[in-house]
């Protein structure tokens, strides 16, 4: 995996803006995402290369969209730390939240994280909805990331009240997300944000193409957002 993911930051043009190590401790990240899944449903992509390329490089993707130097993200709905740990070990002076509703998934990730002695990463247990009202959470972090399979209406419910104004919510989507993005720019206005920009990349040696998009904070959420999950999925925006 080492070697396949040295590669694909060299050909995404990342490979001068990263330590050295990065592909080292994304091999070790691999290897024990495949070990603990034989016990515990982490992910559906097991095989090292595909967990290489369709992981590791599909996360890594994100550096071309924005500067993550010194910044704070959360990353709604982590599971197995994706996008979040890989871009905590692609730019260590990141500050990374790690949402997520299994604490068993967030032991895994503590451990992990202890393992390739990363700092400046905090795991919370909770729902989304719940503790995008919270104060201590609410409108403070730069950046809010998602790679959950969720139709873009409720991603930015649950997402944008935890960016501050000026900040982004980076939606990870496929290239054929247009019809859902142009159903969810009411509900992106309402909670504050603007489409600003659509990165599109192929994942190096595959013929898979993904896309960003990039959503500024243009405006505070309002307070009545977000909703109880069941009423967002029940009234989406």
């Amino acid at each position: 995996m080492r070697a396949l993911i040295s590669q694909g930051l060299t050909e995404f043009g990342l490979s001068g803006r990263i330590s050295h190590r990065a592909a080292e401790e994304l091999d070790l990240y691999g290897l024990r995402l495949i070990e603990k899944n034989q016990v515990m449903n982490l992910t559906a992509i097991t095989e090292p290369e595909q967990v290489a390329r369709l992981h590791m490089l599909d996360c890594a993707a994100l550096l071309r969209c924005a500067d993550f130097e010194g910044k704070a993200l959360i990353d709604v709905g982590t599971g197995a730390g994706f996008p979040g740990v890989v871009l905590k070990i692609l730019v260590p002076s990141l500050r990374v939240t790690l949402l997520d509703s299994l604490n068993k998934r967030l032991d895994w990730l503590q451990e992990l994280c202890q393992e390739l002695q990363l700092t400046g990463v905090e795991t919370v247990h909770g729902r989304a909805e719940e503790l995008g009202r919270e104060e201590s959470f609410r409108e403070r972090f730069d950046f809010a990331t998602a790679r959950a399979v969720a139709e873009l209406r409720t991603l930015a419910e649950l997402c944008l009240p935890y960016v501050k104004v000026g900040g982004l919510f980076l939606a990870m989507k496929s290239t054929d997300c247009g019809p859902e993005v142009r159903a969810a720019e009411k509900a992106i206005r309402l909670l504050g944000g603007s489409v600003e920009d659509t990165v599109d990349y192929t994942i190096p040696h595959t013929d898979v193409t993904h896309r960003v998009l990039v959503i500024r904070k243009v405006s505070p959420t309002p307070a009545k957002y977000p909703r109880r999950f069941a009423q967002i999925k029940k009234q989406p925006l």
